[in-house]
């Protein structure tokens, strides 16, 4: 089963739907983060939590 790592971003309600697409594609691609869940608020603010996969390095015995 692989391990994640989770970042939560709030978006204020003023921030266009560009911006925050521009936004998490910069996570994505820079940070190699991926959408796990998004939340819209009635007011128009978001919650976004991001997930990357943790690679563990294993130690060679020789």
């Amino acid at each position: 089963m692989p391990e994640y790592e989770f970042q939560d971003v709030y978006v204020p309600r003023g921030v266009s739907r560009n911006a925050t697409r521009r936004m998490l594609t910069d996570h994505a691609e820079y940070g190699h983060w991926e959408l796990d869940r998004l939340r819209l608020y009635p007011d128009g603010s978001r919650k976004v939590r991001l997930r990357r996969r943790i690679i563990r390095q294993v130690r060679a015995t020789w």
